[in-house]
């Protein structure tokens, strides 16, 4: 019988930690989503204030979970933040949610467009193909592949934390000096035409921007729905910097070492996503960032850059990307499962560490949830469906730090939140406003991540009371 641990072992520090970050957050988002921001907004003023709006969300969320996981550094993360601020029912239906669509689906997503843009390099890998015709189900190359990747990380991840961390740290380097590289050369290459064009007069105009080049204006309760309908994208490119919290239980001197990963992750992101932009806009046209084929804005943006050659340069990138980010989020995932069944509110034996001291079996359940995601293609889908649930989940563990405040004010906090009151209340001010306009104006993007947390009520008292009856 192999040898079990009963704890993690604490092998990350702050490099370790804030490429987990990072990694996490830059999947292939930001080589896409440009586009359809640019549909809904038809100005660079207005791309540029979505990406720099979702960047200061993000960093003062960033900044406000420093003074949580100071608190709790254990595993779980914000599943243990919402436990312990309200109490066991929230703290699981965010784990719910979690484990059925939002880390899940993530890691589908990111996994196929991994095998997208392998299709370039190979063409046998092409989502167009059918590999697999089931009758009721078409698999094609694409989805085989991307469950291969996930199989692959899930099995790397369960021989060791180090080995996760040394594929994190690579992976995460690369496609920082990668996006790097790719902004130097297109502001080097840019065409003072087009840059005079795009940031000129009419830089700040509202509009909708159809791919044909016609324009639609808004009226003003519109544009305010254009503009939150647009940061879904931004969100999602931006989303999975706490990720580093779940694996908290392994990281070296965690009251310190998450709070500031945590800020300098997210500001090392948020810069390299706005200079992205920038360069877009200094190499295309409005139009043409809108018009891109299947959204691939640096495909499009290589293309002027590096010429015919600017297809594979793109291609690479994102291939690194996306196996760099899906590293960090299977790693990452499972130790949220963990904390749950060790709560009662899982599977028993997800609570049980392997010889190499990580949650094995939460790893391959994972794995198997992320795969059936992968099969389906409907993860795209949900992903902008959950956009509004996981900001509500941002909000309620910020505002648990209030709470947390008032409850428990002699506890141990050897960091406070940056910016207290003033940064959290701006970002649940925000938060609310993005919400509430998704509600009115993209209603789709709203109620079937309701739905799903929802679901997780019944389930929760299901588990509850067999727990109990245990």
């Amino acid at each position: 019988m192999p040898q079990e641990n009963t704890s993690f072992k604490p092998s990350l520090g702050l490099v370790d930690a804030t490429m987990l970050v990072a990694g996490s957050m830059i999947g292939s988002g930001i080589f896409i989503v440009s586009a359809d921001i640019m549909r809904n907004t038809g100005s660079v003023g207005w791309l540029m204030f979505v990406w720099l709006i979702t960047g200061f969300m993000t960093l003062t969320a960033a900044l406000s979970y420093g003074e949580l996981s100071a608190m709790f550094p254990k595993a779980g993360g914000q599943y243990i933040y919402l436990k312990e601020a309200y109490n066991p029912l929230i703290g699981f239906l965010y784990g719910w949610s979690f484990f059925t669509v939002i880390q899940t689906a993530t890691i589908a997503a990111v996994a196929v467009a991994f095998a997208k843009f392998t299709a370039y390099l190979i063409p046998q890998f092409s989502e167009d193909l059918v590999a697999l015709d089931l009758g009721f189900l078409k698999i094609s190359p694409a989805q085989l592949l991307s469950i291969v990747v996930i199989v692959l990380l899930t099995f790397t991840n369960t021989r060791g934390v180090n080995s996760g961390k040394i594929i994190q740290t690579t992976f995460t380097l690369t496609k920082l000096l990668s996006l790097l590289g790719l902004i130097v050369f297109g502001l080097i290459y840019m065409k003072p035409e087009v840059w005079a064009a795009n940031w000129g007069e009419g830089m700040w105009d509202l509009h909708k921007l159809s791919p044909d080049g016609s324009i639609e204006s808004y009226t003003t309760i519109a544009a305010f729905g254009a503009i939150a309908a647009s940061m879904v994208g931004s969100i999602f490119s931006s989303d999975s910097w706490n990720n580093v919290t779940f694996i908290a239980g392994e990281i070296k001197n965690p009251q310190r070492n998450i709070g500031l990963s945590l800020a300098l992750g997210t500001i090392i992101v948020t810069v390299i996503y706005v200079l992205t932009n920038v360069m877009y806009t200094g190499v295309l046209s409005l139009q043409e960032i809108a018009a891109s084929d299947k959204d691939r804005v640096a495909v499009s943006a290589s293309h002027v850059i590096f010429g015919n050659a600017g297809t594979i340069v793109i291609a690479v990138m994102i291939m690194i990307s996306t196996f760099g980010c899906d590293n960090g989020l299977i790693m990452s995932g499972a130790r949220v499962y963990y904390s749950m069944a060790k709560d009662g509110l899982f599977f028993k034996k997800v609570g049980v560490l392997n010889k190499n001291a990580v949650p094995e079996i939460g790893l391959w359940l994972q794995c198997v949830i992320a795969s059936l995601w992968a099969l389906s293609g409907k993860y795209g889908n949900l992903l902008d469906m959950i956009s509004f649930v996981v900001v509500v989940f941002y909000m309620l563990t910020i505002i648990g730090i209030f709470i947390l405040r008032k409850t428990r004010p002699d506890a141990p906090r050897p960091y406070k939140a940056f910016g207290y009151p003033f940064l959290p209340i701006i970002y649940i001010i925000m938060g609310i406003a993005f919400c509430v306009l998704l509600i009115i104006y993209k209603p789709e993007y709203t109620w079937p991540g309701l739905i799903i947390v929802l679901l997780g009520i019944p389930v929760y008292y299901m588990v509850a009371r067999k727990d109990v009856a245990a």
